[in-house]
């Protein structure tokens, strides 16, 4: 076994569906809480932290997958978990106040997963090229403001867009953790390669 094979590559995180879907969230969130929730409070930090902490263990785990991947598994797993708590302080924000969280069959997160964004700014202006037809069907008729479209539409909309990427996200997620446990069942890990290299040298010794 050749000394690739006992670390085999490793570290290509910036290549993973959802490490690109989680970063979005990250801008995204620190975007949100600039925007909408005070500087002054701990939600603000919490959330910017879980969405960076999302991002990072990901990275992490990958690049540590050469010499564990039950490390990797691991820290994908926090990943997720931190996600997970992200998404419960945007369901919150939305909640508290009185403001419409989309149902899994809302057309919009169809839409929006159908845009294909991949920047910060394409959301933001997903938001925007689409904050009128969705004003007029949440504000009884009346025909959207400017004023009415900052203080109530727009935030709506787009804590609502970042729990669509969420739920994309984490769906990537179980499904990459899902797979590091079968390699991981299947190959072992490097434990196990380390001794098939030693059992490999000893035998060309006689």
């Amino acid at each position: 076994m050749s000394e690739q094979k006992l670390i085999p590559k490793h570290g290509g995180y910036r290549k993973l569906k959802s490490f690109k879907i989680a970063r979005l969230v990250y801008d995204l969130t620190v975007r949100f809480c600039d925007q909408y929730v005070s500087k002054f409070s701990r939600t603000h930090d919490q959330m910017v932290q879980a969405a960076r902490s999302g991002v990072q263990n990901i990275a992490e785990g990958s690049a540590a997958s050469g010499t564990s991947k039950k490390f990797e598994i691991k820290l994908t797993n926090v990943a997720k978990a931190s996600l997970e708590e992200l998404r419960l302080d945007y369901e919150d924000y939305l909640r508290q106040r009185s403001l419409e969280q989309w149902e899994r069959g809302n057309p919009h997160r169809q839409e929006l997963v159908d845009a294909r964004c991949e920047t910060a700014d394409e959301v933001v202006q997903w938001v925007v090229d689409n904050s009128g037809r969705y004003g007029l069907s949440r504000l009884a008729g009346r025909s959207p403001t400017q004023s009415t479209l900052s203080t109530l539409v727009y935030p709506e909309m787009a804590a609502n867009a970042i729990l669509v990427l969420i739920a994309v996200a984490t769906s990537l997620l179980t499904r990459q953790i899902a797979r590091l446990a079968e390699d991981f069942e299947k190959d072992g890990g490097f434990t196990e390669r380390m001794y098939q290299v030693r059992k490999a040298k000893k035998s060309n010794m006689f």
